[in-house]
């Protein structure tokens, strides 16, 4: 324990030796000698006396007569018990039991209190008789003259106060501001015991309702199952659109009658372990067709053909990004061909696309909105044309051969939004270089649900790809879009 001196300290050491000496002059037996010196008396075993303050450090050492005498002694035995203790208070090696406690005087010390006892002690009327003292005022004199018994260690506190009280009287009259408390508010204040017994009551009470609640009784012989955590979380979408448009034959104006279909399926199996490893897998398929009573060769030809596999697996690296490697195929399902053309413009596994790229990829999921951006640096791209009647010339390959191989980089991003709670965004975004050739698809789908299994869906397909050659024209950007009513559902 280390204690600092104070400006307060002083005063309440000052205090203390005056209690101290009236201790002194208590335990002494009554009638001990006294002597004057300089027209002063003293008790030559009251040591704190007034006298003892005037000189401080003078000792005396006899009393002949009506004379004393004094010497000099700076570390006497009650300065060093009363002053000399205080060097040790700022000594943190000095052991507590060093310092001399005194409880009695803890108004000196505490934060500054309003007290009543000060107030009290001036406010008291004592009262002087002229006439016939009380019949027993001689007898009580006598008895403190004689000192029949010690009192000194049943008005230990009441000494205390009658030095304390005068100093905080002095300190209420002139610096009333520094209070900070007072008494009444301090008894107010319940004691710290109280508020454990409250706080024991009130848990025997909660345990006692407890207790009262029939608890369900436990088949100790019952089988137990131990289930591990999935990390798998599987999710699927279908719909079915369809459009019909009739016109008779003699409408004014001309035209012909069409239907078409539009079928969309979405599977994902995604795999996260809540730690490090995050593995998406998607398939997405989209075959659409349409009627053409004027076309002499075909009756109905494919407004949307797509079969689309991906899959990505990635490492945390820090909190949004993960290093990934990703792989993608796409193809078709049905033979392609031009309105009114009987010539094989595309079929399945023709052309056939497989891309594997190396990367970081940045992912950041909100409550409305996933957004996954993934670059890519190192790219492998494969094409291949599997069918002998589909000219691999307009698809990049040259002559006589089937595949082509291209090293590039790639940059894919893909946006989920829930807009409002019936509209909802699917976008993809892929751009895909060889450093000789671009290619680029933005695919977005826009679903206006009417209610869980009916849905109005908007769907556009840019595409830029400077490989080839374009079929008519000069431009190498090509768009598709297609509204529709129909079915849908998700699970």
């Amino acid at each position: 324990m280390k204690i600092r001196l104070t400006p307060a300290l002083p005063i309440a050491l000052l205090l203390l030796l005056t209690a101290t000496g009236a201790n002194a002059q208590d335990n002494q037996a009554a009638g001990a000698n006294t002597a004057s010196v300089s027209g002063t008396t003293i008790d030559p075993t009251d040591t704190l006396s007034v006298f003892f303050q005037k000189y401080w450090v003078r000792k005396l050492v006899r009393v002949e007569g009506d004379s004393a005498t004094f010497r000099l002694d700076t570390v006497s035995r009650l300065y060093e018990q009363h002053i000399g203790v205080l060097r040790y208070l700022n000594d943190p090696e000095t052991p507590e039991r060093y310092i001399a406690l005194r409880p009695e005087y803890y108004r000196l010390f505490v934060p500054f209190t309003y007290y009543n006892a000060p107030i009290d002690s001036y406010s008291r009327v004592t009262w002087e008789f002229d006439g016939q003292e009380p019949t027993n005022s001689k007898c009580e004199r006598k008895c403190e003259q004689k000192k029949l018994y010690n009192d000194a260690p049943l008005t230990t506190y009441e000494r205390a106060e009658r030095a304390v009280n005068p100093v905080l009287m002095s300190a209420y009259v002139n610096h009333p501001r520094l209070v900070v408390s007072t008494e009444d508010e301090i008894i107010q204040v319940r004691a710290f015991q109280d508020d454990l017994a409250g706080e024991r009551k009130k848990k025997k009470r909660e345990l006692k309702r407890e207790l009262a609640i029939e608890r369900p009784t436990i088949d100790e012989e019952a089988d137990v199952k131990v289930q591990k955590p999935n990390w798998w979380t599987t999710s699927g979408n279908g719909s079915l659109q369809m459009t019909q448009n009739y016109i008779s034959g003699n409408w004014y104006k001309g035209g012909e009658s069409t239907i078409s279909t539009l079928a969309t399926l979405q599977l994902t199996a995604n795999y996260n372990d809540k730690e490090k490893v995050q593995w998406e897998n998607l398939l997405d398929a989209k075959l659409g067709f349409y009627s053409t009573p004027s076309d002499d060769y075909h009756d109905y030809l494919t407004s949307s053909d797509q079969l689309r596999l991906y899959s990505k697996l990635g490492v945390q690296a820090t909190s949004s990004w993960y290093y990934t490697i990703s792989t993608e195929l796409t193809t078709q399902f049905c033979n392609g061909f031009e309105a009114d053309d009987p010539d094989l413009i595309s079929a399945f596994l023709a052309p056939l696309d497989w891309s594997v790229s190396v990367g970081m990829d940045y992912k950041r999921k909100k409550t409305n909105y996933n957004l996954s951006v993934f670059l890519a640096p190192l790219t492998y791209a494969l094409r291949y044309v599997g069918n002998s009647d589909v000219d691999e010339t307009s698809f990049s390959i040259e002559a006589g051969k089937r595949t082509s191989h291209d090293l590039g980089s790639e940059v894919t991003v893909n946006l989920s939004w829930n807009i409002t709670s019936n509209i909802s965004l699917e976008s993809r975004l892929d751009y895909l270089t060889s450093y000789d050739w671009v290619r680029v698809e933005w695919e977005s789908t826009l679903n206006l649900a009417v209610n869980k299994y009916l849905s109005t869906k908007l769907y556009v397909y840019g595409r830029f790809d400077d490989s080839t050659t374009p079929t008519s024209g000069s431009s190498y950007f090509q768009l598709k879009e297609l509204l529709s009513f129909g079915l849908s559902y998700s699970w």
